[in-house]
């Protein structure tokens, strides 16, 4: 498993802790951003150190080739002054250094497969951190409405609304029988503006009177001339 999928599951572990009991939706998303930020820092240092390792290989196998090239030439030269004996031991010598080096080479190799895992997890966690600080003031925002959201839900179930409204039409109801109680004890009682209204009514209820009079006296008036009128022709 890459170092960058066992960040990952650090990471993700980390942020479902946060989530549960998570509070302020801003001091959540800087905290994960700062798990992925540290996850980083880690997976820069473990690269720093397969950096270090493999300089430290590619001087041996440095060392090594140096040596077997050495006790090669050391052979020449005991070859050369006819001791064979002292060519062999040197030859001997030689092939150990060779085989050093391709030990370390395959070493290397495998190094060098790291460090390239290792570069891609980098890249990977560094476009992450960029996504995730460019949708940072979106993500606030969502989680603080969602947080609003369920305080209200929170407050709608632990306070039964239509027990409420049940007790406002009450307290309402108790208003109204105040009201009636009060026009109640109104009854029958009047005052000075009632009784100037009330003589201003039959004031006016008597002009009424007197004008219907008036109109029924024309009328009768009139009839009885046109009874006059027909008596006399005839």
């Amino acid at each position: 498993m890459s170092i960058f999928s066992r960040m990952s599951d650090i990471i993700n572990s980390n942020i479902n802790a946060i989530l549960d009991k998570a509070e302020d939706p801003e001091k959540m998303v800087r905290l994960i951003i700062q798990e992925m930020e540290e996850a980083l820092v880690e997976v820069r240092s473990t690269s720093a150190r397969a950096i270090a390792d493999r300089k430290e290989l590619e001087r041996r196998r440095d060392w090594q080739d140096a040596e077997a090239q050495e006790w090669e030439r050391k052979a020449e030269v005991a070859v050369v002054k006819g001791r064979d004996d002292l060519a062999k031991g040197a030859l001997v010598e030689s092939n150990k250094a060779r085989e050093a080096i391709s030990s370390l080479s395959e070493e290397l190799e495998v190094l060098e497969g790291t460090l390239a895992k290792l570069n891609e997890d980098v890249g990977a966690l560094q476009a992450k951190i960029k996504d995730a600080k460019a949708r940072q003031n979106a993500i606030i925002v969502r989680g603080k409405a969602a947080q609003t959201r369920l305080g209200v839900r929170r407050t709608l179930s632990d306070h039964n609304i239509d027990d409420a409204i049940a007790r406002f039409e009450l307290y309402e109801r108790k208003m109204d029988d105040l009201e009636g109680e009060i026009e109640a004890y109104d009854m029958g009682q009047k005052t000075l503006s009632d009784e100037i209204a009330e003589l201003e009514t039959d004031e006016d209820v008597d002009e009424q009177l007197n004008e219907l009079k008036a109109r029924m006296a024309g009328q009768n008036d009139t009839g009885a001339d046109v009874v006059e009128v027909n008596s006399n022709n005839n």
